[in-house]
């Protein structure tokens, strides 16, 4: 399968977005890409101001993600936008698309309050797991930026059947933060032995780095901090060779993971 992961410093704008995403999806197409995966909130950020992302939410009706349904044709289509929940935040939601159709939908569980942020200010948890889609005989799972650094997401997508997971993400800049994103993406691919696709916004505040890790947790394709695309064709023949030689999903022996009711809770 042909994948490709876009990146690009979002800007204030959703018009501009718009037609940003609008022309990497085309320039991934062209590549050969099936699948297709752009960063975390793309529809609108301003740097300067922390409650635009609030005030430039839009429904999943709204012309942000309308216009991107035609670009999906041929392709399955991933990114994250904001949504208004309707009490005075908003759900970071995870938009499938297929063949001119939302086909998926999933609101990020674990909120960034860690290293002196607080997502929960301006965002709504979600509180159902996300789906594993299949595409072209591979089976796909997600997750969200942060949630990456909680192994249970990553382990329940691999026993629901996870040849791939995707994890768009806004990786805020900082102390050693680039090592964490890498060692994070890498972790989730060698403990489950799947391929892990990483599409990080770029720009002045977030790292970019989207990467591509193999079932043995390698990286085999990256970028560094500029606009642009990666591409990499993954191959089920070496998903099910890594399987082989390492099976641990088969040798663990700790049950799957439940989702607590809430955060913290066992």
């Amino acid at each position: 399968m042909r994948v490709a992961l876009g990146q690009f410093a979002v800007l204030p704008s959703w018009e501009d977005n718009l037609a940003l995403c609008l022309a990497q999806i085309a320039e991934a197409k062209a590549g050969g890409a099936r699948l297709v995966v752009l960063p975390e909130g793309i529809l609108a950020r301003d740097p300067s101001d922390p409650d635009h992302v609030l005030r430039t939410a839009q429904p999943l009706d709204g012309p942000f993600v309308s216009g991107l349904l035609p670009a999906s044709e041929g392709i399955m289509l991933v990114f994250c936008v904001n949504v208004p929940d309707g009490s005075g935040r908003f759900h970071n939601t995870l938009v499938v698309m297929q063949d001119g159709l939302c086909v998926a939908l999933y609101q990020k569980l674990h909120l960034y309050d860690a290293f002196a942020m607080q997502e929960s200010r301006l965002i709504a948890p979600g509180h159902e797991l996300p789906p594993v889609l299949t595409l072209d005989g591979m089976k796909i799972g997600f997750m969200t930026c942060y949630d990456v650094r909680f192994p249970e997401m990553a382990r329940y997508l691999a026993l629901a059947g996870a040849d791939i997971i995707v994890v768009p993400a806004a990786w805020l800049r900082g102390p050693s933060k680039e090592r964490h994103w890498e060692l994070m993406l890498a972790a989730r691919a060698l403990e489950n032995t799947c391929f892990v696709l990483g599409a990080g916004e770029c720009g002045p505040q977030n790292i970019g780095n989207s990467m591509i890790i193999d079932p043995l947790g390698v990286v085999i394709a990256a970028r560094g901090a500029t606009p642009g695309l990666v591409f990499e064709t993954l191959d089920p023949a070496s998903l099910h060779k890594a399987r082989q030689a390492l099976p641990v999903l088969q040798n663990r022996r700790f049950a799957a993971p439940v989702l607590s009711p809430s955060p913290g809770e066992i």
